[in-house]
């Protein structure tokens, strides 16, 4: 509900209540004493600020619940204690309508059971006191009516709204499905984009030779099913000239292993073009005969890092099948996250 409608709904209760007030202030030579009056509208008057009185939550606390039940049970007692239940009173009989008033501004509160509970006890200490006909006749109808007409459409606004989330959440949903969809849509066209720009020219080659391809050309095969590999492990490892390193790198003959693991998908585009930049120029000066490119996604500090291997120089005193498997560190490079220029060490060495 917007804030206006709010606060003219709120003026107009205020109105009605005073409106109650100067009746009772009007009628004070009807009773025969009227203090139990006065005292009667200062306790309604209380009830109707308190009630009325702008708060962050629509429901009533439970202190001011109670007080205004107290209000509809006291108020009652104390006006009629000083009337003439045989005697059509006229406006003296304020309370009747106040009461309703308050338990229409209670319902509205959200504290439904309390306004019920207080409009019965108006309903039978009015029967009691005067008898139906002329209970009715002070008004009882009314607040009754007030008081369910209120419960109705508070009930009413409450599923109205309670509808309106729902349809929200729906459409927040529908909205992140089409999202995920379209970018679904979007990421497989660029892959067979991608593989189609890779693959192209291979299948040409392999349709004008009927498939006899020379060994130069299968090596050339197995290179670009790596490059195509890279593009569902490497993701964010690539641009074109990560790719063109990459490509170079195992046509001289290295293994090249690709592998992206999440942390990259939370830089900047500028950041990640930085870190990418530099894994290039870290692959286009190393002469590894395996690479391993790794993106790091729990350090707040390391973005990348990369480590190529080369084998190892033979030892005069070691046996040949030790030399077979040993490698060495040729190149060890953490890029930072931060896009720092890191410095690629290929002096370090290990065996």
């Amino acid at each position: 509900m917007t804030p206006a409608p709010r606060y003219a709904l709120v003026i107009l209760a205020a109105l009605f209540s005073g409106y109650h007030l100067l009746r009772a202030a009007l009628t004070l030579e009807t009773p025969r004493m009227a203090w139990p009056v006065i005292i009667a509208m200062v306790v309604y008057a209380a009830a109707s600020i308190l009630s009325l009185w702008p708060s962050k939550s629509t429901r009533l606390p439970p202190w001011l619940a109670s007080f205004n039940l107290a209000t509809a049970i006291v108020v009652p007692l104390l006006v009629t204690s000083q009337l003439d239940p045989t005697l059509n009173n006229g406006y003296a009989t304020w309370h009747v309508a106040s009461i309703g008033t308050l338990m229409t501004i209670t319902v509205v509160r959200q504290r439904e059971l309390v306004a019920y509970l207080g409009i019965i006890f108006l309903s039978v200490q009015s029967i009691v006191w005067a008898g139906p006909g002329l209970a009715f006749g002070m008004g009882l109808s009314g607040s009754i009516i007030w008081v369910v007409l209120a419960s109705v459409l508070t009930r009413s606004i409450a599923g109205a709204r309670h509808d309106a989330e729902r349809l929200t959440e729906a459409e927040h949903a529908t909205s992140d499905w089409q999202a995920a969809q379209y970018a679904h849509v979007h990421e497989r066209r660029r892959r067979l984009s991608q593989t189609g720009r890779l693959a192209t020219p291979m299948l040409r080659t392999i349709i004008a030779a009927n498939g006899r391809l020379s060994a130069a050309d299968r090596t050339e095969c197995r290179t670009l099913e790596a490059s195509l590999r890279d593009e569902i492990r490497g993701r964010h490892l690539l641009n074109d000239a990560v790719r063109q390193e990459v490509l170079a790198a195992r046509r001289r003959g290295a293994v090249v292993n690709m592998l992206d693991e999440g942390g990259l998908d939370e830089l900047e585009p500028e950041q990640l073009a930085g870190i990418l930049d530099q894994l290039a120029a870290a692959l286009s000066t190393s002469r590894a005969s395996r690479l391993i490119v790794r993106s790091v996604p729990d350090d707040e500090r390391v973005a990348v890092t990369v480590v190529g291997l080369k084998p190892a120089s033979p030892e005069p005193d070691a046996s040949a099948d030790d030399d077979d498997d040993a490698e060495e560190l040729e190149l060890w490079l953490e890029i930072p996250r931060g896009g720092d220029q890191g410095v690629p060490n290929h002096a370090a060495s290990a065996r």
